[in-house]
Parts: C-alpha cells; structure tokens; sequence
C-alpha cells in the first residue's frame, strides 16, 4: 500500500510502518551516543512499562534497554493492520523496538491489551515470573480517554476548567489562525470521572498486584508522568479537571511511598516538558502555547522532546541523591519553566496575531512533530512507494 497521512479532527489515521522505524532508530541511536551509567546506583535492570508504544512510555523503555541493558517488558493497546487500513503507530514502534532489541540480545516482550484490565495486570505478573522473576522499575505512562475499573464502571475524561467558564487566545490548527475560545467548567461528576481515569488509583493498582504477587524487586522504583504548565494554561490544565487528576497522582505516590516504605520503593511523579501528542493537540490554548515556546526554547538551545528528556530523567533516578520539589516530585520541566524562557513566551504570548504567527510560533516544528508521530514527514522516506503495512 502507498501509505499517506490522512489527518480527521486532531489525530492522524494512516501511520507509515518505515517512518515509526526511523523515528525509533532515531531515539536508539540518540541514547547510544549518551554517557551509559549502568553504574548508578537505582539502574535499571528489568523494566515494566505501563503505555511502552508511544511518546515518554517508549522513550521510557529506548532508554532503559540501549542506555542501561536493561531487559524490558511493555504494555500496549494499539490496532493491528488490516486490508485496508494501516496498523496504529504504537503497533510500528513497537515492533521496530523489539527486534532491534533482539539483535542486540536484549530482553524484549510486549503485551497488547487492556492495561486498565484485571486480566492483563495478571497476565503481566505471569510473564514476569516466567522470565523476570522480579522486575525494579514500573514506568505508568498510561494515556487514556476512558477507564473501565476493576468492578466494571467505565469513566470518561474530560479536558474542562473546574470554576467559571475560560476564555483566552487558542490556535485553529486547520488554518493557522488565532482565534478565541471559551472552555466551560466540568461538574463534579465529570471531575470525579477524570480523576478515575488519570489519577492515581490505577497505578496504585498495578504495584498493589505485583507486590502481593512477589514479582517487585527490594528498593524498586515507580515513576508516573506528569505536566504542571505556565500559569497561562492553568485553568484548563492545572486547575482544571485534569489537573485535579493529577493532584491525585502525586498523593498517590506519597501514599506509596509510605505504604511500601519497608520494601523501600520509591514512588515518584515526574513532571516533563510540554511537548506535542496526540493528547495536548486536542486541548484548547495548549497548541498555540507549545509552538511558541517551541520557538522561544529553541532559540535558546534548550529544546527537547520525549527522548531527549527520558535520558536525563534515567540518570537523575539513578544517581545517589534524587533531587525534587518540595513535593517531591522530579522536574524534567526544568528548562521550560525558566524565568527567561518563560517571559519571553509571556510576550510572544500577548503580541501575536494570525498576522504574526511565523514570527511568534514555530509551526513547522509543531506540525513535523505531530507528522512524526504516525511515520511521516522524514525527508530520507519515499512515501510515493509501496510498503508492506
């Protein structure tokens, strides 16, 4: 098949099985280059990732394996191809991970399901027993509009304020032009229906399963992806419903912590850099502030994506000494949330119009990452050739 980028709304339906190949080679080749540290103190050795097929998940587990040799076990949720239509480009990364894994002599296993499921969480715990034995990392990086629980209730996520309707500038990505949005507060229900979703619960699931089945190693480590944002985003994200999700994360991994503290786990949230997803393209005001500070940190030098950043989590979790916030959570998003880099975006932010977006915004570095995300927009890919899908 000729495969094409054929975008519907927010996302892209069509992914290219060779442009998913390169972008992970891309990521592997980038970890090589990195200093190895398998001598840290916390490094990893035998890795569950929750969400392993797409954005920090899978740099999650690139890292782990070509940074540190470590043996790695992944969950999924991704479509298979069928006649007509390519696979989901988790399924392409995936694959492309493995066998280059494999070449490598490296432990590579993925499931493909529900990870949400009380089946897969002990489908997970018998494939570890089988060929882990015990594993030291659990990387959450589950991303999800919906949740069915472990009692059956499924719960849908919304992305609202949480107080009094928002307005505020937003960036039509069909046309480029800036317009105005008002983003209406969620109800309680919905809140409560967020947090089911996005919080903590069903992390704090999964270490409960694999504790009581013995499958945790002494001292390991959890982490669970996070975002906090500038204040300009703060009513749809952080005080927002999904913020209010997140909130429950980080009390999750207190609350961890303090339940597993005789194991000597370490249950940490990580908050990272905005970047662009499929998820942050769908939430009005995000688009247009990620593409400026794309430009703004750029310029500076200080730019970094899903890989880039997974590197440098890697060796922070690692080191002797973690260093947090006073929350205690580890910020990857150190960089964005300079004090420059963020006035700067403040007066980019006030001053731009349809008129100047080229000058305030990097669009063609916003729209080549989201291409990237599904296989497309490499210059050294023929996409007017066939390809196996």
């Amino acid at each position: 098949m000729i495969v094409e980028p054929k975008v519907r709304g927010f996302i892209c339906t069509t992914a290219h099985p060779e442009g998913c190949r390169k972008s992970v080679e891309n990521q592997i080749a980038y970890v090589k280059a990195s200093k190895r540290m398998e001598h840290l103190v916390h490094a990893p050795k035998k890795v569950l990732v929750l969400g392993c097929s797409t954005g920090y998940g899978l740099a999650s587990r690139i890292t782990a394996a070509f940074g540190y040799g470590a043996a790695t076990l992944g969950v999924m949720f991704e479509k298979l191809a069928t006649q007509k239509r390519t696979a989901t480009p988790g399924y392409y990364n995936t694959k492309a991970f493995e066998e280059d894994a494999k070449a490598e002599g490296l432990y590579a296993k993925t499931l493909n399901g529900d990870a949400f499921s009380n089946e897969m969480k002990q489908q997970v715990i018998e494939v570890i027993k089988e060929d882990l034995g015990q594993v030291d990392y659990v990387i959450y990086s589950l991303a999800a509009p919906r949740r069915t629980d472990k009692s059956g209730v499924t719960y849908s996520s919304v992305l609202k304020t949480t107080n009094e309707p928002y307005t505020n500038k937003t960036l039509d990505l069909r046309t480029n032009e800036i317009k105005e949005v008002t983003i209406e507060p969620a109800t309680d229900e919905e809140v409560a229906s967020t947090i089911k979703v996005m919080g903590g619960e069903d992390w704090e699931d999964w270490i409960s399963a694999l504790s009581h089945a013995g499958v945790l190693s002494p001292n390991a480590t959890t982490v669970a992806y996070s975002y906090i944002g500038p204040e300009i985003t703060y009513p749809i994200y952080f005080h927002g419903s999904i913020g209010m999700a997140k909130k429950d994360l980080y009390d999750t991994a207190k609350r961890m912590s303090e339940e597993y503290k005789e194991s000597g786990l370490r249950s940490i949230v990580s908050v990272n850099k905005a970047l662009v997803t499929q998820a942050s393209a769908a939430i009005p005001i995000v688009p247009l502030y990620i593409s400026i500070l794309y430009k703004v940190m750029k310029e500076k030098n200080l730019h970094e994506g899903c890989i880039e950043q997974m590197v440098r989590l890697f060796a922070r979790l690692g080191s002797e000494k973690l260093e947090t916030d006073k929350e205690g959570r580890i910020r990857m998003d150190d960089y964005e949330m300079r004090e420059d880099v963020q006035e700067q975006v403040k007066t980019a932010w006030k001053a731009i119009t349809t008129e100047t977006v080229p000058f305030y915004a990097d669009m063609e570095g916003y729209y080549k990452e989201f291409y990237h995300m599904f296989g497309f927009c490499y210059s050294d890919i023929d996409y007017t050739k066939d390809v196996e899908i």
